[in-house]
């Protein structure tokens, strides 16, 4: 009895990852009804409540333009909750597409697109965003595909390196020498093996995703449109907070902390999915 009960706790089964994993749903379902819980928008303004503080009728204050802090912080979690997720997915199929090609063929080619890989490894992070986020444009849609262009690699690494442990399993072998296409077997016994690292790095992606953005926004490159239907996103809301913080540190305070939760959340739960793609001892 008491092995069993030694058997099923894990990660999954601390507070801490249904916590991290509640508050993640509740995020992307608030910022996904953020028009309908805030009718009056992320745009909308009123001087005579210009920088007030918390209170029962703004609860998060408002900020210089006398709108309220918590509908812009709603609105931002639909645009960086969507850069987040939408960067990672873009990188999951990019990389996921690359790293089965190159393990899968080997030889001279996969040797040439490691070292593709290793160009882009080597290459800064944050100057290719700045370019890319220039020439594609200030908006989603170019910050998505800046971002995805930028993080594919090290979903090829490690699609690369499962696909090279794949290929020497026996049921592969079996389906090889029972005539199976290639893509038969890349797609039907491959691919579904070594989806658990490739989902875990997905977990990891996203918040990785959310900062890049938020670091963009802050210097002004990224996402900055009050007036959009979008709003706009967590890292300019503090930018502008940045510049009152002395005097009015609720403006800086709420979107730097809805940043560090929702990082924080997206960590804890790809630490708990690591821990639960390892194998265990009977």
């Amino acid at each position: 009895m008491a092995r069993s009960n030694q058997q099923t706790s894990g990660p999954v089964g601390d507070p801490l990852f249904f916590f991290s994993l509640l508050f993640i749903i509740t995020v992307a379902t608030l910022g996904f009804l953020a028009p309908w819980i805030s009718p009056d928008g992320a745009g909308g303004f009123e001087e005579k409540r210009i920088l007030e503080s918390p209170s029962l009728a703004h609860l998060m204050g408002t900020d210089g333009l006398g709108r309220d802090l918590l509908t812009r912080v709603l609105y931002g979690a639909r645009v960086s909750m969507a850069v987040g997720i939408g960067t990672a997915l873009i990188a999951l199929v990019i990389g996921t597409a690359y790293g089965l090609v190159s393990g899968f063929k080997g030889g001279n080619l996969d040797h040439l697109m490691m070292r593709v890989v290793d160009i882009f490894y080597g290459l800064p992070d944050m100057l290719i965003f700045i370019l890319l986020s220039l020439l594609l444009g200030r908006n989603i849609g170019g910050l998505l595909v800046a971002l995805g262009l930028v993080s594919w690699v090290r979903f090829a690494r490690i699609a690369r390196g499962q696909v090279l442990q794949a290929k020497e399993f026996l049921f592969v072998e079996g389906a090889r020498a029972m005539g199976a296409s290639r893509r038969r077997i890349v797609l039907r016994h491959i691919l579904p093996n070594i989806l658990g690292p490739i989902i875990v790095t997905l977990t990891f992606s996203i918040p990785a995703a959310i900062l890049a953005e938020s670091t963009l926004s802050f210097i002004g490159l990224g996402i900055n449109d009050p007036y959009s239907a979008w709003g706009t996103s967590w890292g300019s809301l503090a930018q502008d907070g940045w510049r009152a913080m002395r005097t009015y540190p609720h403006i800086l305070f709420f979107p730097a902390a809805a940043i560090f939760l929702t990082i924080l959340a997206f960590n804890t739960l790809g630490n708990a999915l690591t821990d639960l793609s390892k194998p265990r001892g009977r």
